[in-house]
């Protein structure tokens, strides 16, 4: 087993990561106050995991939280459902709400824990890939808007993070290589050997190999624990960590939620922000062709939707949360391995951007 530690002075938690750790009760025990914990889970993942992480957890008065499953379902309709369970087993403010799926869950398990009684504690146990390396670590809690991801939340750090490498086996291809787009992120924002790493081994990281998904998500939860700790509520370099999201959120909330998983978004949504920091030629077209061929190594889609006009996503991209005095900030790449959060940038090289066409870019495999 791997612990890492997200550093906010006393708020600080571990992140365990391991084969097999949801039968180890003493690695939760210390995080749990009360005698009361609910486990929120959803209707795809509860079946695998609920009652084995209930057994884990006998010690307490365990009240399972089946929600339904998709992102169409990050919504207030769906939280309150988390709230109606809380508050019919009149659980206190010692209570521990469990998360327990992937990064819907994740966030959702999170808000509600941030909005009950006005705050009780909180512990992630993610199930997927791309919960695991992202949207577990950092504390982002939040549901969706039809206007736009993501735009209703809070910023509330779990106790812990007990990620069981284990449970990735259950795990679809198409989820998997979802959460590789979060993987191949980090190393084009801060670590570029880790570029060079997930190169070499992004086959056996497909095949599940227990050793590389291992080393894959200590990285990427060692990335993100650092800015995490530098730019809690990202007021600067957090930002970074967006790359290609700005992009893919216009993707999914012009899609509907759902239609594309949101890794299969941010690969398309990184993919734009590749071309754009070549066009401000902060980086070469070899490397921009680089970044898309791991993408498509990974299996994840390399070009956006083509009914999606300019226009339309402008009309997404001017509610992302980046924007700040009506100038929408892009997180882009100065070097490979160096990302920037930049407004200051030629309309025209944006506009040229959106109106690309990705399918001459794309060189097939």
């Amino acid at each position: 087993m791997q612990t890492l530690k997200v550093e906010l002075g006393e708020r600080s938690y571990p992140i365990y990561i391991g084969e097999g750790l949801l039968d180890q009760p003493e690695l939760l025990a210390p995080h749990i106050a009360g005698r009361q914990v609910a486990i929120v889970s959803n209707e795809t993942v509860a079946p695998l995991y609920m009652e084995r992480l209930s057994k884990t957890l006998g010690a307490y008065k365990v009240l399972p939280v089946v929600l339904p499953d998709g992102e169409a379902y990050k919504n207030w309709e769906t939280l309150q459902l988390v709230f109606d369970a809380l508050l019919t087993a009149r659980h206190d403010r010692r209570t521990t709400v469990v998360a327990l799926g992937g990064g819907v869950i994740g966030d959702m398990a999170g808000f509600a824990a941030a909005c009950y009684q006005r705050g009780v504690d909180f512990i992630q146990v993610p199930t997927t890939l791309l919960s695991q390396v992202d949207s577990s670590v950092g504390g982002k809690t939040g549901i969706n808007h039809p206007l736009g991801k993501n735009m209703v939340g809070a910023f509330y750090q779990p106790n812990a993070v007990l990620i069981d490498t284990a449970s990735l086996k259950t795990l679809p291809p198409r989820e998997l290589s979802a959460g590789l787009a979060e993987v191949i992120k980090y190393g084009l924002i801060c670590d570029k050997p880790f570029l060079t790493w997930l190169e070499a081994n992004v086959d056996a990281l497909r095949n599940l190999d227990q050793v590389a998904l291992t080393e894959a998500i200590q990285r990427s939860c060692q990335a993100k624990a650092a800015v995490v700790g530098a730019d809690e509520r990202e007021t600067g370099v957090r930002a970074t960590l967006n790359l290609g999201h700005t992009f893919g959120h216009a993707i999914e909330t012009h899609m509907g939620y759902g239609v594309w998983l949101h890794g299969e978004a941010v690969a398309a949504g990184t993919v734009m922000a590749l071309e754009m920091s070549m066009r401000l030629g902060w980086i070469s077209q070899d490397e921009r062709d680089r970044g898309i061929r791991l993408f498509q190594r990974a299996g994840l889609p390399v070009v956006p939707p083509q009914e999606m006009t300019a226009s339309q996503f402008m009309q997404h991209m001017s509610v992302d949360k980046k924007v700040l005095d009506g100038r929408l900030r892009l997180v882009l790449l100065r070097h490979m391995g160096e990302a920037v959060v930049t407004d200051d940038y030629p309309q025209e090289i944006l506009q040229a951007t959106l109106a690309a066409d990705y399918r001459a870019i794309v060189a097939p495999l």
